[in-house]
């Protein structure tokens, strides 16, 4: 009992930092999740120093949800609650939380997701025109496990993404092993071009006819002009692809609510989930890059439409049954964003090297958390690679990423 006093003690002076002045609204949620934070590490400690690997040919599941760049003080800061309540409220009173998870990388989108993914700092082009140096965790997966490229996706918001994301340029793995990738933005972005050059601008502003602007992008396109990368295809669609999207597209436009590019990529990612069920799922969200068109107010949106899309992500693990109970979730920035009364005008950009722009958090969920906990030990973002390949059931590889001692196998 001695034991659980001292963990509640030094659980409840961490969260007294990070909740201190709350209003009251949100101090009350923020300290209802910590209760049963205290509440699980009262339960009996399992060792630090055991690795979450798990068993060879294990049905564990990975999904990582990657948002844009968000600072704490409009998340997981006394203001920034109240844009975030799904995360606050709903899924942080059962998950493991490390309120500092480091990028001490480039803070650029496509070096900052295959840092994520490779679980080593990249330092390549910004804007994807060369791929990571050193494997995925795609790669490991497919080439170690021997799986199919079925069970290994990117979907994607993020138009400084390429399909290079889903493979290495190491001679050893390369696209071979790599991931499909699906960028359902870019089939909205070209549906809004085709409609103004065809002079149809009226379709995009009708519900009803949006799906056929949608469906008409598609099939006038390869893959490869969506910068897609979906089963080798090669000059069309794969048709249990095709089917896939036309679906999340219909439910996109028919769901009856707002029609951005995070809501596409949210459709398609659940419809791959129901059709594919794969092994691992990286979900890009990009809205809240907004911030570049200098408006404060769409970028608080983009953080309240990934809050909520995180949320019903977590909501279909939960409901699918190739999913809940063998399934860890993780979410987490890609970077913050530049302080205000920067030189490089603050929320607008993300490239100082300050602890706004590089101190982030993480959050996972499901089979690999044995316990709610908030852990105050620094993490960095190439951490998580080699701890999901060790719940794969991979071997362990060179990476400048160390396994996270907290999941569990």
């Amino acid at each position: 009992m001695e034991n659980g006093v001292r963990i509640a003690t030094r659980i409840g002076s961490a969260l007294a930092a990070h909740s201190e002045s709350l209003e009251d609204g949100s101090k009350r949620r923020f300290l209802q999740a910590a209760g049963l934070l205290v509440a699980g590490l009262m339960l009996p400690q399992t060792r630090a120093d055991e690795a979450p690997l798990a068993a060879q040919g294990s049905g564990h599941k990975v999904i990582v949800v990657i948002v844009g760049g968000v600072r704490r003080a409009e998340t997981f800061s006394r203001e920034g609650l109240e844009n975030i309540p799904h995360l606050s409220a709903e899924l942080l009173p059962k998950a493991l939380f490390y309120p500092h998870a480091r990028n001490e990388g480039v803070t650029a989108h496509f070096n900052a997701i295959s840092s994520i993914l490779t679980g080593n700092w990249q330092r390549v082009d910004d804007w994807g025109k060369l791929a990571p140096t050193t494997p995925t965790l795609f790669e490991q997966f497919r080439k170690g496990q021997r799986v199919d490229r079925s069970d290994t996706w990117v979907v994607a918001s993020n138009k400084a993404l390429t399909s290079l994301i889903g493979a290495s340029s190491d001679s050893n793995y390369g696209p071979a092993y790599g991931a499909n990738v699906v960028f359902p933005k870019q089939l909205m972005l070209m549906a809004v071009a085709d409609a103004l050059r065809g002079g149809r601008t009226a379709n995009m502003a009708d519900r009803s006819k949006v799906e056929a602007e949608l469906q008409s992008a598609m099939e006038g396109s390869n893959y490869e002009g969506l910068g897609w990368n979906v089963f080798d295809a090669a000059d069309r669609l794969d048709p249990r692809v095709q089917s896939s999207i036309q679906t999340a597209v219909a439910n996109f436009v028919h769901a009856g609510g707002p029609t951005s590019g995070d809501e596409l990529t949210f459709y398609m990612a659940r419809e791959v989930m129901r059709k594919f069920s794969p092994r691992v799922l990286v979900v890009a969200f990009s809205d809240v890059e907004a911030a570049h068109f200098g408006s404060y107010a769409l970028h608080l949106s983009g953080i309240k439409t990934a809050d909520r899309l995180a949320y019903q992500l977590w909501q279909e693990v939960e409901e699918n049954p190739g999913y809940r109970t063998k399934t860890t979730m993780v979410v987490l920035p890609e970077f913050g964003r530049d302080p205000d009364g920067s030189s490089t005008n603050g929320f607008f950009n993300h490239r100082a090297n300050e602890e706004s722009t590089r101190d982030t958090w993480m959050m996972a969920l499901g089979a690999a958390v044995e316990k709610p906990q908030i852990i105050e030990r620094p993490i960095r973002h190439v951490d998580l690679c080699p701890t999901l390949a060790g719940l794969l059931g991979c071997r362990p590889m060179d990476a400048q990423g160390a396994v996270l001692t907290e999941f569990r196998g």
